[in-house]
């Protein structure tokens, strides 16, 4: 996040019950693969999203917040269940950053690209806080997705 400051005059000096300063959270719109959903393929609620590393892996990179309605109903049309060959196949996904709440994810092929919002904030490779989903990519193919720690 970035301070910024609000100019109270020559001689800002502190004044009870009066901020002097700002904070602007910067978020950023990058894309991922949609690697499973919660809920299920007819019904969505969060996004895991994913990229390759340069291993080959696919990793985890963040979850959304809860989708809303409509862009629920469009990826549906689009999602494809995926086979016992998927990457996260006996992975464990949690809630949240600290948690031990598991997650029940449906594994889809790894194919659509999503586009995201985010704030700045990661944690090897991670962001840290929930992501918002923008749009479905369908202009897009995996080689268009950043591989996994790169910002863009």
């Amino acid at each position: 996040m970035d301070a910024v400051p609000v100019d109270h005059g020559p001689r800002d000096r502190y004044r009870l019950g009066v901020r002097g300063w700002s904070k602007v959270r910067r978020r950023d719109s990058t894309e991922a693969l949609i690697g499973a959903v919660t809920g299920s393929l007819h019904r969505l609620q969060v996004l895991l999203l994913g990229r390759y590393d340069t291993t080959g892996r696919l990793r985890l990179v963040g979850k959304t917040v809860p989708l809303k309605p409509a862009p629920a109903r469009e990826l549906a049309g689009h999602l494809i269940a995926a086979g016992p060959d998927h990457p996260w196949t006996g992975v464990r996904f949690t809630a949240s950053w600290n948690s031990r709440t598991p997650l029940e994810p449906v594994p889809v092929t790894p194919v659509l690209v999503a586009e995201f919002s985010a704030d700045v904030s990661q944690d090897h490779g991670v962001w840290r806080h929930p992501l918002r989903y923008e749009r479905l990519r369908l202009d897009a193919a995996e080689a268009d997705v950043p591989r996994f720690g790169e910002t863009q």
